[in-house]
């Protein structure tokens, strides 16, 4: 999956965000306090609330070293323990945010991902009622490398 990702921010604020999904010729776009939109239809996360009938996506980047991919199996263990209805990859992180945004699926987490990967997927899942996490439940911070964005029900 090839995307687009550009993000706008004044003090530090993310303003808005578009991701243009090139394969699916699909616009996201969104603006702090407008909404999220693809194609200009509003967007909105699924209202699945049940953890074991969530979808939850996630990529794993290319940093092998050890300290992260001990990281993603424990935090994959931990989402596979639950269990959810299903564990995919699926493609770019603007893109996997933007599956969250439209709730096609409920989570998506990565870890090692850059922030230029992910600001413009941000304003996207806040403004179609998303949450942005650390991938261990903190604050998010864009310039962690480290995130977990879901629906707000699960």
């Amino acid at each position: 999956c090839v995307a687009v990702s550009i993000a706008f921010a004044v003090n530090k604020e993310l303003e808005f965000g578009v991701v243009y999904s090139c394969l699916e010729d699909k616009m996201y776009k969104a603006r702090r306090g407008k909404g999220a939109f693809c194609n200009d239809e509003k967007i909105q996360v699924s209202d699945v609330k049940d953890i074991h009938k969530s979808i939850i996506i996630s990529e794993h980047g290319t940093d092998r070293s050890p300290e992260k991919v001990t990281k993603i199996f424990s935090t994959m263990q931990k989402i596979l323990c639950i269990p959810v209805h299903g564990l995919r990859g699926s493609g770019t992180a603007a893109t996997n945010m933007c599956l969250v945004a439209t709730g096609a699926v409920e989570a998506f987490f990565e870890i090692g991902i850059h922030c230029w990967d992910i600001a413009a997927g941000a304003v996207i899942i806040q403004e179609a009622g998303g949450i942005l996490l650390d991938v261990d439940g903190g604050p998010f911070d864009l310039m962690s490398r480290r995130m977990i964005v879901a629906n707000d029900k699960i």
